[in-house]
This record gives C-alpha cells, sequence and structure tokens, in this order.
C-alpha cells in the first residue's frame, strides 16, 4: 500500500516536472518574440545630453517667465501715462494704444511691468463746411459719431460712420432740414463716395449687389451676406495697384451697417486692417469717406496722411 502511494506521488512529480519544463520554453520564446517586436534604436550619450540640455532651457525659461510680474494692461498705461484707468482703457479700445509695432488689443489682457507704450493721438474734427442747416466735417479715425456730435451742442448726427473710418459727417441743426434730409437718403438720392485700401490686385471694375444680414455678437453689430438680409449695392472702381495692395473707389446706395466692408470681403478683397471681415491687423481700418452730395451741396474730405503711405 506504502509502494503503492510513492509509486502514484513519483508519478505526478515526474509529470509535473515535464509540465514546469514546457512552461520555460513557452515563456522564454516569447520573451524573445516581444523582444524583437519592441526593440528600438539605441540613444546616444551625445543625443540624451542633448535632449538634457533642452529640456534645462526649456524649464528655465518656463520658470522666467513664470516669475515675471505681469499686470494688466490698463493699469499699466495708466501708470506711465499718469492718467485714469478708464481714461486708459478707453484709449487702448479705440486701437490707439501700442507695445513695440503692435496694437494692444485687449484691455484686461496683462504684460509684463516694463512694458512700455507708445500712444497715438487722435486728430482733431476739422469743420469743412456750416451753414444755419447744417454743420459738416472731417472725422477722424478712433473717433465715434457720438464724441464728435458733443462737441457741437445743438447740432444732431444725420448718418454715422464706424470709429475707425474717417471722412465726410454731416450734423444738422433744425429738424425742418433734417427731415427733409433723412428723406433723401432714404430715396438713395444722395451720393456717397469712399476710398479704400484693400488687400489684394483689384484692376476690374466691379458692382456687387448683395443682401446683407446685421445682427449682434459679443454686444456688436456684425454683418454678412444672407438672402434674408436687406438689399445693398456697391460700385468699386480700382484706382491703383502697389504690390499686393490695392486703392479703390466705392460708391454705394444704402449703406447698410458695415456695407462697404461686407461687400469688399465678399469678393476677395477685405480692406487693409480690417480684423473683423477677414484682414491682417494694421494701424485702422483704411476706409475714408471722401465724399458727399446732398441737396444740391458737395461736401469733400481730404484723405488722411496714412493713405498716402500706401501709394507709390
Amino acid at each position: 500500500m506504502n509502494n503503492s502511494k510513492k509509486s502514484i506521488a513519483s508519478q505526478q512529480r515526474a509529470k509535473n516536472k515535464k509540465e514546469e519544463g514546457k512552461a520555460k520554453v513557452r515563456a522564454k520564446a516569447f520573451a524573445k518574440a516581444d523582444s524583437k517586436r519592441s526593440k528600438k534604436a539605441p540613444v546616444s550619450k551625445k543625443s540624451s545630453e542633448k535632449m538634457g540640455d533642452e529640456f534645462v532651457q526649456e524649464s528655465a525659461a518656463r520658470a522666467v517667465k513664470s516669475s515675471e510680474k505681469m499686470e494688466k494692461a490698463y493699469k499699466l498705461l495708466a501708470l506711465q501715462e499718469s492718467i485714469s484707468n478708464s481714461q486708459a482703457k478707453a484709449l487702448i479700445d479705440r486701437g490707439l494704444v501700442y507695445v513695440g509695432n503692435k496694437k494692444v488689443m485687449v484691455a484686461r489682457g496683462e504684460l509684463p511691468l516694463k512694458s512700455t507704450f507708445k500712444v497715438s493721438e487722435v486728430a482733431k474734427v476739422v469743420p469743412i463746411y456750416e451753414d444755419d442747416d447744417l454743420i459738416v466735417v472731417n472725422k477722424p479715425a478712433f473717433l465715434n459719431a457720438d464724441e464728435v456730435e458733443h462737441q457741437f451742442p445743438g447740432a444732431k448726427l444725420l448718418h454715422r460712420l464706424d470709429r475707425e473710418t474717417s471722412g465726410v459727417l454731416i450734423l444738422v441743426k433744425n429738424e425742418e432740414f433734417r427731415h427733409k434730409a433723412i428723406s433723401e437718403f432714404k430715396k438713395h438720392n444722395v451720393y456717397k463716395e469712399y476710398t479704400a485700401w484693400v488687400e489684394g490686385m483689384f484692376t476690374e471694375p466691379e458692382v456687387i449687389d448683395k443682401a446683407i444680414l446685421t445682427e449682434k455678437r459679443h454686444n456688436k453689430a456684425y454683418s454678412k451676406i444672407s438672402p434674408k438680409g436687406k438689399p445693398a449695392h456697391t460700385e468699386v472702381t480700382p484706382m491703383e495697384v502697389v504690390g499686393k495692395y490695392s486703392k479703390v473707389k466705392v460708391v454705394i446706395q444704402e449703406g447698410r451697417t458695415h456695407q462697404i466692408r461686407v461687400h469688399l470681403r465678399s469678393i476677395g478683397y477685405p480692406i487693409v486692417g480690417d480684423e473683423l471681415y477677414g484682414a491682417k491687423r494694421s494701424t485702422r481700418v483704411m476706409l475714408h469717406a471722401k465724399k458727399v452730395v446732398l441737396l444740391g451741396k458737395t461736401f469733400v474730405a481730404d484723405e488722411p496722411k496714412i493713405f498716402a503711405h500706401y501709394s507709390s
């Protein structure tokens, strides 16, 4: 009985040993195959050192940047110019503030304490005609139409220009003339001519008849081409081509919100500086209200000096 038990146990140990041997062989084969699949080129000592140096330099740069003291742009500007925070914010919002050659776009954006600002001046409002019924001025860029109105007590705006658009702006002195003038605008009896510098080589006259829909985006007006919009007619004539830019004459009938900007963008020639409608950043939106003819009277505003900078 004991011999039978010993024989069985001996057979079981032999079987177990054989199975262990097979398992070791399989494990070794698997390890060898896995090694071939995951094998990678060795990294040289020189390459490793270079990677280490780059990591150290990048870490150091991050450390310097994180340790550099920052402050909101309008607060730094207020300190530099000795003005109030609200005045500093207004200057940035107008697009008049630069650090180096870059315009400061966000008043609450943070900049290094060592930043040095350059503030462009807003040109003065120049009256170009006045009688008992109206005052006509050459509005400078970066000034809202309402701010112009405040400079002439008793006069009211007859129409508007965008903040960065310069040129002919009409204010009326009495209600009788105002109603008469508004009637002319509604009948499209007012001639409105603009000049603009656009991106691209514009060489052939073009008439744009595309409806424009205006909506609010972040509490600001934004217009787009849409069949749901209001009719808009714009005539564009080439005047000069210099490199990758062109000067054009633009005549409009209706005067929809951002009509010229949207129409020029729609044919692939956005106005220089008009970031809202696809152009690259520049000193200003290069659009100027050159001439207005109203009730038999013609008003012309000289182009700002910056327009000549693009000419050949």
